[in-house]
C-alpha cells in the first residue's frame, strides 16, 4: 500500500460513519471515471501479470491436463 493510500485511509477514519459512505461513494465515482470496465491493470497487477508470463514463456507452466478438474 503507498503512503497516499494510507494517509487517505487514515483521513476517511476520522469521518463519522456516514461522511465515510458518502467518501466511498466519490472514490467509486472516481475509480468508474478512470476506468468503467475496471480492465485497466494497476502498478502492482501489471508487475504480477508480467512476472507470471515470464513464468510461463520460460516453461514453468501446468497443462490442463494435469489439473484434477
Amino acid at each position: 500500500m503507498t503512503q497516499i493510500v494510507q494517509e487517505s485511509v487514515r483521513m476517511l477514519e476520522m469521518l463519522p460513519e456516514s461522511e465515510q459512505k458518502l467518501a466511498s461513494q466519490l472514490i467509486r465515482r472516481l475509480v468508474l471515471a478512470w476506468d468503467p470496465d475496471f480492465t485497466r491493470l494497476t502498478p502492482e497487477e501489471r508487475k504480477r501479470l508480467e512476472a507470471a508470463e515470464e513464468r510461463t514463456d520460460s516453461g514453468e507452466y501446468v497443462k490442463d491436463s494435469d489439473i484434477d478438474w
